[in-house]
């Protein structure tokens, strides 16, 4: 059996229920839906373009803590509670992604996501 490990930041927002913010196993890194949320307030940002760019940055915060970046993500998946607000996501998801082979992604839109949240992405990266 594969070896798994717990990872978690500070610099990132605690988990608000019984999962990992990451988990490292099998030379990946798999990391659990990030919200739009402030990690020192707990407060999700007010609109769906700084809620995905906190998501993100949440993201990212989790990939650093492990010596990774967006380059090492390989497989990303956005869920909206509105496809409305694709385009709108898809600008600061490119803005995050920029190498020249972006990660694989779905997008799929939810009834409700976590504290009312507007968009959640979690990630695959490898090491």
């Amino acid at each position: 059996m594969t070896e798994k490990k717990q990872v978690f930041t500070e610099a990132a927002p605690k988990p608000i229920g019984p999962y990992s913010q990451a988990v490292k196993a099998g030379g990946a890194l798999y990391v659990s839906g990030q919200l739009g949320v402030d990690r020192t307030t707990g407060e999700l940002a007010p609109d769906v373009r700084e809620q995905a760019a906190l998501a993100l940055k949440n993201l990212g915060a989790i990939l650093e803590s492990e010596k990774l970046s967006c380059s090492s993500v390989v497989k990303t998946t956005v869920f909206l509670a509105s496809l409305e607000d694709f385009a709108a996501v898809n600008e600061v998801y490119a803005s995050f992604f920029t190498g020249s082979t972006p990660p694989a992604r779905s997008c799929v839109q939810v009834s409700k996501l976590p504290k009312g949240a507007l968009v959640e992405i979690e990630a695959v990266a490898v090491y």
